[in-house]
């Protein structure tokens, strides 16, 4: 089954269960009208076409295979919910160099969004460290 979330008290550890529940968006208030009808279009196409997403989680997989073994790192973090500080604590690095890795696995991964991120992630077969 298909489904969004919409929400008005969005943080990582709630996008990471909701996609791991079947979402396939993440949506988070105030959000414009075109963003509900992008969310149900894509619904709907993906429905049309159920190939569909092996073929996202194949792409998913080879943009997962561009990050560095840090970024990687910090993928997990942000997966698991950290913020900066505790992933840089946890890695032992600034929290502006954790910012620097995850500007770039934003950009290698083309995400636009946390919650994008999170769910390419997931589709890649990348799943939270439980701590």
């Amino acid at each position: 089954m298909l489904r969004d979330v919409i929400t008005g008290h969005g943080d990582v550890p709630l996008a990471v269960r909701a996609m791991k529940a079947g979402a396939i968006d993440f949506i988070e208030k105030p959000f414009a009208s075109q963003a509900i009808l992008d969310c149900l279009a894509a619904a709907f196409a993906r429905l049309a076409t159920p190939a569909g997403q092996d073929s996202a989680a194949g792409a998913a997989a080879s943009k997962l295979n561009l990050l560095s073994p840090r970024e990687l790192e910090v993928l997990e973090g942000l997966l698991a919910g950290l913020p900066n500080k505790s992933i840089a604590y946890d890695l032992r690095i600034s929290p502006r160099t954790v910012e620097i890795h995850r500007a770039r696995v934003m950009d290698k991964m083309g995400a636009r969004s946390l919650s994008e991120l999170i769910r390419l992630a997931l589709a890649a077969g990348v799943r939270p460290d439980p701590q």
